[in-house]
């Protein structure tokens, strides 16, 4: 069925992207339960029923552009206060609760081909590519379907399962904060410094003392000249280290695949420029508040690709795979997080940054208010790009 808006129609989708993130941040900033939800779970939703609906498609260029330019942009206004110093301590933490989170997904790969590989025929297949995506993300995803010659139907049939899956699991995971079981059995000190601070859910640290904060356009050009300059020097940098760099043994394809990835140059680039200059860098205002707009549009782009009709028709059995791998992730996680003492939102940042990446762990971060989660979620991500499509590879070799 055609969706009422086409996926030409490129300034109708950008005016419902940023249509839904103004209201969800709206919602949240003047309603008791819209603030306890927060915009981004609103974001989601709302991009989630509109594709479902059939009133937007469930792939346009603009929400490519999302994924390729508003994130690369949002990171580094996000990372501007960063001190690498604190992050880098803090970056030690995550990378735990990390390392057991992937964990919990390799067990969940050979749980799940046990208990339905006899009904999903090429099962392993799935377990193999969704392994590395379910602790590096969607650049394994690819690498390991071309590594294994994985078929294309399948492929097709696992990304649909896979989106559906995200959108719920996103809202699972925005919302285990309110719920009172995982209060009252983990510590939270960045909700509790939150809500002290008289955040509403949680979303900006400092949001009341930047109602008062007057925001110039010398700001405004500085953080986007900034960004742009920033992602620019970070996207060729990474072009040249993946192409000078051999991949003659383990080693050197680590070291490429690491100082080859964008994000990782971005994010290295933003926090010693944020740590050694940081008069200049923390005087730009605005720059979070654009950011966490940013990331909001992001939040209903997730929403949207998962098509609950589709999922039915064509792969139910693997969503319940899919089901199966993540929440064993999630399981894991919080075991871990509960036997070594991590707190609530380390572990739900190590869960997202397993399972979603780079782009979705610290946009969660900063939605919740967690910022100085931001930094270390985009390390321990890039990190899972490596380990994700060596697990991956080892779970092939195993089950194919």
């Amino acid at each position: 069925m055609e969706s009422l808006i086409k996926s030409d129609q490129i300034w109708v989708l950008w005016a419902i992207l940023t249509g839904l993130a103004a209201v969800s941040i709206y919602l949240q900033q003047n309603y008791k339960w819209a603030s306890k939800v927060t915009s981004s779970i609103i974001a989601l939703v709302g991009g989630l029923l509109l594709s479902n609906l059939h009133i937007i498609p469930t792939q346009s260029p603009v929400y490519d552009d999302v994924w390729n330019y508003i994130i690369p942009l949002a990171i580094p206004m996000l990372l501007f206060n960063c001190n690498v110093k604190k992050i880098w301590k803090q970056s030690g933490r995550l990378l735990g609760m990390f390392v057991i989170g992937g964990i919990g997904t390799v067990l969940g790969a050979f749980i799940g081909y046990m208990a339905l590989h006899e009904h999903i025929p090429r099962l392993e297949y799935v377990a193999t590519i969704m392994t590395g995506s379910y602790i590096g993300g969607g650049v394994n995803f690819v690498a390991l379907s071309h590594a294994f010659n994985v078929p294309s139907d399948l492929v097709a049939s696992a990304t649909v399962a896979d989106n559906l899956l995200m959108a719920l699991y996103f809202f699972v995971l925005l919302a285990l904060p309110s719920i009172p079981f995982f209060r009252k059995h983990f510590s939270h000190p960045l909700i509790d410094e939150a809500e002290s601070i008289g955040t509403i859910a949680a979303t900006c640290e400092q949001s009341n003392e930047l109602q008062k904060t007057e925001i110039t356009i010398r700001d405004i050009a500085f953080v986007f000249a900034s960004s742009f300059i920033i992602i620019a020097v970070s996207t060729e940098l990474a072009n040249v280290f993946s192409a000078i760099i051999p991949k003659t043994n383990e080693f050197l394809e680590i070291l490429n695949s690491v100082l080859g990835n964008m994000y990782f140059i971005l994010t290295t680039i933003t926090m010693l420029l944020a740590t050694f200059n940081p008069k200049f860098f923390s005087s730009l205002k605005g720059a979070e508040e654009i950011g966490m707009f940013f990331m909001a549009i992001f939040m209903s782009v997730i929403g949207i690709p998962a098509s609950i009709a589709e999922i039915i028709y064509n792969a139910p059995l693997l969503l319940v795979f899919c089901g199966i791998m993540v929440t064993m992730n999630m399981l894991t996680a919080f075991v871990g997080a509960k036997i070594f003492k991590f707190n609530l939102e380390e572990a739900i940042i190590a869960s997202n940054a397993n399972v979603g990446g780079p782009a979705t762990a610290p946009a969660m971060a900063s939605a919740k208010g967690w910022t100085s989660l931001v930094g270390p979620s985009i390390l321990v991500s890039v990190l899972g790009y490596v380990i994700g499509n060596y697990l991956g590879i080892i779970v092939g070799n195993i089950l194919i």
